[in-house]
């Protein structure tokens, strides 16, 4: 099976699992639940095909223990994840930027853990980058563990075997099966409209916040202020 590159071959989710199999999938689902070094990996893309690979017997593995250990690999890299972030606390948040860590992948996901709290581990491996970060910024807020384990099995069981279950229903049929490159292409599309969605929110609030200021200086009768005000927004 030829599939789309949607990036460097390496990326590519037919080329990692003809290369490296079932073991490679693990590394890499492990990788992206909770190493720093894993947030670009394509992991929703990566157990979709994996799951329609395995209902078409190019993987020669039965879908129950695929399934069972890739639920095991990401509760396992968020263990991993949040013990890093224990360990390493406060500290995260003054590491500089580099070509693989970007600080306001941290930010990103601090703000997604403040705001949805412990069910922030569900929702979070379902949106790229932020669910590498999410059990990190768990550990360092020094989450309950038994919450955070509870959370994590849940969500780990949702998406790990959920994404790779969807593969495999959708791998038996026929248009799907012609039309593979289309259906990654959209996988990884929807992996991002909630990062799209956030973006949005952040931005209008931070316009209504700007238009707010400017009201209140002219409401005050501060006319000076107003004017920077006015010249910030713009």
């Amino acid at each position: 099976m030829n599939t789309l590159a949607l990036g460097p071959q390496w990326l590519d989710p037919d080329f990692l699992i003809g290369t490296f199999g079932l073991i490679g999938v693990l590394a890499i689902v492990f990788a992206e639940s909770g190493l720093l070094i894993g947030f670009f990996l394509p992991g929703d893309s990566l157990l979709f095909t994996t799951g329609l690979l395995v209902t078409t017997h190019k993987m020669d593995k039965p879908l129950w223990l695929v399934c069972a250990l890739v639920v095991l690999a990401a509760v396992l890299g968020d263990q991993a994840g949040y013990l890093f972030g224990r360990k390493v606390g406060p500290s995260l948040f003054k590491r500089p930027d580099s070509k693989l860590f970007k600080q306001e992948n941290v930010e990103k996901a601090h703000e997604f853990f403040e705001k949805y709290g412990p069910k922030s581990l569900i929702l979070a491996r379902f949106v790229p980058i932020v669910r590498t970060f999410t059990p990190i910024i768990a550990g360092v807020s020094r989450m309950n563990y038994r919450s955070f384990l509870t959370f994590n099995v849940i969500g780990g069981s949702l998406w790990g075997a959920g994404v790779t279950l969807l593969g495999a229903a959708l791998g038996n049929i026929e248009f799907v099966h012609k039309n593979i490159e289309a259906m990654l292409v959209l996988i990884v599309l929807l992996s991002v409209v909630p990062i799209g969605v956030e973006y949005l929110r952040a931005r209008g609030k931070a316009k209504k916040a700007e238009a707010a200021v400017v009201e209140q200086a002219v409401a005050e009768g501060a006319p000076g202020d107003g004017r920077r005000a006015r010249h910030a927004k713009r």
